[in-house]
């Protein structure tokens, strides 16, 4: 079977066009959306799109090292499996199949409290490296049992989501009225929205010894904030443009969060992470990872089949390698801001986007997006 699939599938454009194929109008427009306008999901690929590269030549690149460590375990790629909300939506084994995927390809998986089949359920489901992230639905003595929970069944850290204190507008999902299945029971919003760094002082005063990640820092003053209340991780993130509309991209906002940070936690960033060059870039601007989560080529791959999933992580593999070869960084992927020109301008003297590689773009038969090539 995996053969058969190496055969079929070269490319991400081809994985992404069968995905579309599998998945209903609802969960597809989920997939791939944002809120409102959509201008922030669009920023974090533009963005990303307009960094350069500027690749130093006769350097012995004959060995080249994409791993390293996280949270004291080694690490293939510094590649982890973002936190995805309702991922039942895409495959039925839900956040198992994505476990099994980081587990055969050797990274790590963070596990989102939205999503099916819990906790102990996805951890049961393969021995991955794996991080628990949570929405905060009840009161101290809720979170600290699922911090329980958590380090009980082999989670090596917990992640606290703190942008998300309402659900935003997502628009293609209300045209299509698609309701993800747990927003339909869901209880205990509150105490999401009262979120404050009370809480996350309380946390490591509680739990010392479990590293904490927040998962939506998006500016230098969180940082240091985060910094001071002693969290051991900063998650630069604005939710793959799921939460606020018009939002700067997290790849604008990394180098200013990695300068204040000054070194004392480690760093993680999402937003439009699609290849193993847009790894490069944020690892070479602070970055200790880059997280994958709910866009093209990635997440759809959950719409075929778990040998599809890692597939598409090999492809980011020999993506990052390649990158590091012609960079000129071997043996290991250590580049940092000077490797980079932050704003490569097109012939228009507007920001470069991607000319010939993978954009969603809208039928102008359908309100659903289709996978295209641009040339």
């Amino acid at each position: 079977m995996t053969s058969e699939l190496e055969d079929k599938f070269q490319t991400l454009h081809e994985i992404v066009r069968a995905a579309r194929m599998n998945l209903a109008p609802g969960p597809w427009d989920y997939l791939v959306g944002g809120t409102e306008t959509e201008t922030t999901l669009r920023r974090n690929r533009q963005a990303l799109d307009s960094v350069g590269f500027r690749p130093r030549v006769l350097r012995d690149v004959g060995r080249v090292d994409s791993g390293g460590t996280w949270l004291g375990q080694p690490v293939r790629l510094p590649v982890m499996l973002a936190p995805i909300g309702s991922i039942e939506s895409f495959t039925p084994g839900g956040a198992a199949t994505a476990a099994k995927a980081a587990a055969r390809f050797g990274i790590p998986q963070m596990l989102s409290s939205a999503c099916n089949p819990g906790l102990e359920a996805t951890a049961q489901a393969a021995e991955n490296h794996r991080i628990f992230q949570l929405y905060v639905r009840g009161d101290d003595a809720v979170v600290d049992d699922w911090v329980r929970r958590s380090r009980d069944h082999g989670y090596r850290g917990f992640c606290m989501t703190v942008d998300s204190a309402y659900y935003s507008r997502r628009e293609r999902d209300l045209a299509r009225r698609f309701v993800k299945s747990w927003r339909a029971s869901a209880t205990g919003l509150e105490y999401q929205r009262s979120l404050s760094w009370d809480q996350v002082k309380r946390f490591k005063d509680t739990h010392p010894d479990v590293p904490l990640v927040l998962k939506g820092i998006a500016t230098a003053e969180d940082a240091r904030m985060a910094v001071e209340h002693g969290a051991d991780v900063v998650y630069v993130s604005n939710h793959g443009g799921r939460q606020l509309d018009g939002a700067e991209p997290t790849i604008r906002a990394l180098p200013r969060v990695a300068d204040r940070v000054a070194g004392r936690m480690e760093i993680l960033v999402d937003g439009g992470v699609r290849r193993g060059t847009d790894v490069v870039k944020a690892l070479a601007l602070g970055a200790r990872a880059a997280l994958v989560a709910m866009r093209p080529p990635f997440l759809p791959a959950n719409a075929l089949s778990l040998p599809m999933d890692a597939r598409v992580l090999g492809f980011t593999a020999l993506a990052a390698v390649l990158t590091g070869v012609l960079f000129g960084v071997a043996p290991a992927l250590q580049l940092s801001r000077p490797d980079l020109a932050l704003e490569v301008k097109d012939r228009t003297g507007q920001p470069s986007s991607r000319r010939r590689s993978s954009t969603i773009r809208r039928s102008s038969s359908s309100t659903s997006p289709v996978f295209s090539r641009t040339s």
